[in-house]
């Protein structure tokens, strides 16, 4: 295999294009561009196969970057397809929505641009898709052996698909009446289309998993009875308790959780009717989104979509710097200042706010009462302001997983945090019962979430042939 391994010196980072501000606010139709097969080869060139590749070394997956970038660049594709699925459940997924943390640990980045990993893992998968060399693989064997996944999120999904292929029958049981969990109601279609997921999903169907909506493992389906048709359980129930702002005010109409506005929008998209009780309508209204990570951005960009008059957008820490400093050394992942897709869109950004009441009437919230705050986080006297504001959107994260239901009637011993504890096997206190993802780890990035599925599955592989 012939290929360019000066490349580098060559071709300058040219990263994927968005579609016009204009346009894509009036819909929610991906706003990000696919490249082109040749553009996709030639920023695949610029991979230096590097003696020591750090970018596999940044990747929870372990995907092998520089490996899947020379079959790409040398026009071999479905070597690279089959490199890339042989380490990552959902590149699909991962190349439109991870933070690329195997970009920032690239060698190139040290003194240039680094490789555009995340669109090159797009590419390859995309041009797979096209041309036929994503199928679906049932397992040639059945071990007999029967698993339940409750939840359907990017842990949940990627442990079924593990333990199908290695020859289990799996259930995987989900509340909502869709499968995907985050991936479907969390994430606005304006960074990631439904249908993508329905494709996968379809796959898996086909390899024999079996999909199960709107049941609650607990309830409908109880613990118990979960305990006796399985010879294992894998809890990926995710962490959907919010984090909430427990201040003077916070009953008022019109103050919501993120992910409730999230998951609704999304419903709403995906042509679900939502009575006008329980409606969350940001049109013609001034919005204030609280808090500055991802999850605020989306709440932005929805937003947007749905006409309001205005968005501000405030967190309480201080802007991260735009550059690495010294204690974010390469090839570390660094914490740096980030515009995202939606605050290129509109709306206000600020930094370093305290939000001290809300005030209005019963019909519902009008103003947000702040102070300003210095970097050490301490009020500045004096500094107080308001914000208006019809609707409030609290992004301040997630505690840990729903205590209630499920968790409670397993009794699942819980670490100090709150999230269910488990050994190094991924097994928790109670005998057949795994879990993963962000349920066990705590919030975090949907990378993670498929590595936990991977490794629990494979820790619940081992159990049930010792079994």
């Amino acid at each position: 295999m012939a290929t360019d391994t000066h490349g580098f010196l060559k071709i300058k980072r040219q990263a994927g294009g968005y579609r016009p501000v204009c346009e894509r606010v009036k819909d929610y139709t991906q706003v990000s561009l696919l490249r082109s097969n040749q553009h996709c080869q030639d920023q695949g060139a610029r991979c230096m196969d590097c003696g020591t590749p750090f970018c596999h070394w940044g990747c929870p997956l372990g995907n092998y970057i520089p490996e899947w970038n020379e079959y790409m660049s040398a026009g071999l594709w479905e070597k690279a397809a089959r490199l890339l699925e042989s380490t990552n459940n959902l590149p699909e997924i991962t190349g439109r929505i991870c933070p690329a943390v195997c970009e920032y640990a690239c060698v190139l980045g040290i003194n240039d641009d680094p490789v555009t990993c995340r669109e090159n893992e797009l590419g390859i998968t995309e041009y797979a898709f096209a041309h036929g060399f994503i199928q679906p693989q049932p397992p040639l064997k059945r071990s007999g052996k029967k698993v339940a996944v409750i939840g359907s999120g990017p842990a949940g999904l990627s442990c079924a698909a593990q333990l199908n292929r290695s020859g289990h029958k799996v259930t995987v049981l989900e509340k909502d009446n869709r499968i995907g969990g985050i991936l479907r109601y969390g994430i606005p279609d304006f960074k990631l289309e439904k249908q993508l997921l329905e494709r996968r999903i379809k796959i898996w169907q086909d390899e024999g998993i079996e999909f199960k909506t709107s049941l609650q493992a607990g309830k409908d389906y109880p613990s118990a009875k979960l305990l006796k048709d399985f010879d294992a359980v894998c809890l990926a129930v995710g962490s959907r308790t919010a984090r909430d702002l427990k201040i003077e005010g916070r009953d008022l109409p019109g103050i919501h959780f993120a992910m409730d506005y999230l998951i609704q929008s999304n419903k709403r998209v995906a042509g679900e009717k939502i009575s006008a009780e329980q409606l969350i309508d940001a049109k013609d209204k001034r919005v204030l989104v609280i808090g500055g990570g991802d999850t605020g951005a989306d709440c932005l960009g929805t937003a947007h979509r749905q006409n309001a008059a205005c968005v501000t957008q405030i967190e309480v820490l201080p802007p991260p710097p735009e550059c690495r400093t010294p204690e974010m050394p390469w090839p570390k992942y660094p914490l740096l200042f980030k515009k995202s897709t939606s605050h290129e869109e509109g709306g206000q950004r600020h930094w370093q706010v305290s939000t001290k009441k809300f005030s209005g009437s019963r019909l519902g919230v009008k103003k947000a009462h702040c102070l300003k705050l210095d970097r050490q986080g301490k009020e500045i006297p004096g500094s107080d302001f308001e914000i208006e504001a019809d609707l409030v959107i609290l992004a301040i994260g997630f505690l840990h997983p729903e205590h209630s239901g499920l968790l409670q009637d397993l009794g699942v011993e819980l670490d100090s945090r709150g999230n269910i504890k488990t050994n190094t096997d991924y097994l928790t206190s109670v005998n057949n019962v795994f879990s993963a993802g962000d349920a066990r780890r705590g919030q975090s990035l949907v990378v993670w979430a498929i590595n936990e599925g991977r490794k629990a599955a494979e820790a619940i592989d081992k159990y049930l042939k010792k079994g």
